[in-house]
């Protein structure tokens, strides 16, 4: 059985069609990739597997549990974590406090550890800040701790956004554009933060990126999307040769 599995996902919004017929198998420890041109339907996607959309054909499942028809945050708790597109940060909270926010679904201290400030809800809380840390320093942003959010840099506020999703303790991590609007030098820093998390926790990895390098680079295989259907799944040398790509997509510059 995968890990996550969809089969024959098809979504309307009203009379439009945005997403047709997708299916998709992501296995412990892989690392997939979905390409296409804007408007594609990547997003979408994303939206129809975390409950912010409900599809309207086809099955969503995590470990052979089907998603449909559960809420972002039900989805989120059985293990699947995200960032997003337009990062969505909580403009007066700290770095560490977003990714102590995050944490909150693991504890199990209860109403009774809150109100009486019990042993268990004081360990819980000091194993739930080191963890957090822990994300913090592997993202490159501890030193932030105590800051908020939104003072950082863009690059950092994203390396936050990942410490956040991470700290829900994942089973898949969808990435939304992660080097989005970064320079050359944050590109390759995120791009090793990549690396590390699946090492580290040998996660299985969604990502939707426009930067060819990074895909080329990172995924094991690539899905390339257009106007909401398929055209082609396979290796990186495989969708990079792969002439429907090159032409709908891809283009002369295959690595950019």
């Amino acid at each position: 059985m995968s890990l996550l599995q969809i089969d024959k996902v098809t979504h309307y919004f009203g009379g439009l069609r945005a997403v047709y017929n997708y299916n998709l198998k992501i296995n412990p420890g892989q690392i997939w990739g979905l390409i296409g041109p804007n408007g594609a339907g990547k997003t979408t996607i994303f939206n129809l597997i975390t409950g912010i959309y409900q599809p309207t054909e086809g099955t969503v499942s995590l470990e052979g549990t089907r998603l449909n028809g559960l809420s972002p945050h039900e989805i989120a708790s059985l293990g699947i974590g995200r960032t997003f597109q337009n990062m969505l940060l909580w403009r007066h909270m700290t770095v560490l406090e977003h990714v102590k926010m995050a944490r909150y679904s693991r504890l199990t201290y209860g109403l009774v550890g809150a109100f009486f400030g019990t042993a268990k809800r004081h360990r819980e809380e000091a194993e739930s800040e080191e963890k957090a840390y822990h994300l913090l320093k592997m993202m490159g942003v501890d030193q932030f701790a105590d800051q908020i959010v939104t003072n950082l840099p863009y690059g950092a506020q994203r390396r936050v956004e990942m410490a956040r999703a991470l700290a829900m303790e994942p089973k898949v991590l969808f990435l939304d554009e992660p080097t989005a609007g970064m320079n050359p030098e944050e590109l390759v820093q995120m791009m090793e933060i990549v690396r590390q998390v699946h090492r580290e926790f040998g996660l299985a990895i969604f990502l939707i990126e426009h930067r060819m390098k990074v895909v080329m680079e990172l995924c094991d295989r690539i899905q390339t999307l257009v106007f909401g259907e398929l055209i082609a799944e396979g290796t990186p040398d495989e969708i990079q040769d792969n002439p429907e790509v090159i032409d709908a997509y891809l283009g002369k510059e295959v690595v950019a």
